[in-house]
């Protein structure tokens, strides 16, 4: 009977283990948001960081912590804390934040963490004479906006998990009102653009390429950006979740798609 029982006792732990394997693989990212401002604060943070939260929740990829003060950024992003979370967000970031070594920051996100910024972030570290090795990890630096308005942004990458959801809309992604960023320091052969305008926002008969969204790699890092959210009803809308959300999971590496520059950037 010893004999007979072994076996079977051995076939069912394994079964138990290979059935285990998906649980232990699909546990949750961990990921920082940051909402501490050094200039203008922003009135949505408080939705921004609800929104952020619950899609953690509810998508099951992602649990979140916050760094609302610059003593939680001096604990949270300490050099030896950093190894804690798989990515940072800085949700409407502004100034210069109280990061206590931003180069060991940079070079662990350089090292194969997610970064993923939203609207003001881009206006986070201004370089005086130089552009900061900040905006060089971003991509684009705020520069200015005009009043707010409605805008067509145009998808340039149907595929890309931010964007995908734009299939469904005919490619563009329509807004009612927002405070749209014109960037500086940005070259479009050094990111893969998600969503464009042609025209200025502010006067619509002036054609041009004006960069709303994009993602990029940084040495083993992934970027993603996007200038939007800077009113709630924005960051409560669903299509802007899904832009946002997608975008977590792809710099997380939990979705696939492409960072190089798109074919004619390059």
């Amino acid at each position: 009977m010893r004999t007979s029982i072994l076996p079977r006792a051995a076939a069912f732990l394994s079964l138990a283990l290979v059935c285990a394997l998906p649980a232990l693989a699909q546990a949750p990212k961990k990921v920082l948001v940051v909402t501490v401002t050094k200039g203008f604060r922003h009135s949505s943070i408080p939705t921004a960081e609800q929104v952020i939260g619950k899609l953690g929740d509810q998508s099951k990829a992602f649990t979140v912590d916050y760094a609302r003060t610059d003593e939680e950024v001096a604990t949270k992003m300490a050099p030896a804390a950093l190894g804690n979370y798989d990515a940072f967000i800085f949700a409407n970031t502004t100034g210069l934040l109280p990061v206590p070594d931003k180069a060991a920051f940079l070079n662990v996100v350089k090292g194969g963490k997610a970064f993923i910024g939203m609207h003001s972030a881009s206006d986070t570290y201004h370089g005086k004479d130089t552009v900061d090795p900040f905006i060089e990890m971003l991509g684009g630096e705020f520069l200015t906006h005009g009043a707010q308005a409605g805008v067509e942004c145009l998808v340039t990458d149907l595929d890309h998990p931010s964007t995908k959801h734009f299939k469904g809309t005919g490619g563009v992604y329509c807004i009612q009102q927002e405070e749209i960023y014109l960037i500086k320091n940005y070259d479009p052969k050094k990111v893969r653009d998600l969503l464009i305008l042609d025209k200025h926002p502010n006067n619509k008969k002036q054609p041009g390429h004006f960069p709303v969204s994009w993602c990029k790699a940084y040495g083993q890092g992934r970027i993603f950006y996007t200038t939007l959210g800077h009113r709630e009803d924005v960051w409560e809308n669903d299509l802007y979740q899904q832009h946002i959300l997608g975008g977590i999971k792809w710099a997380l590496g939990l979705e696939p798609g492409e960072s190089t520059p798109l074919p004619d950037q390059k």
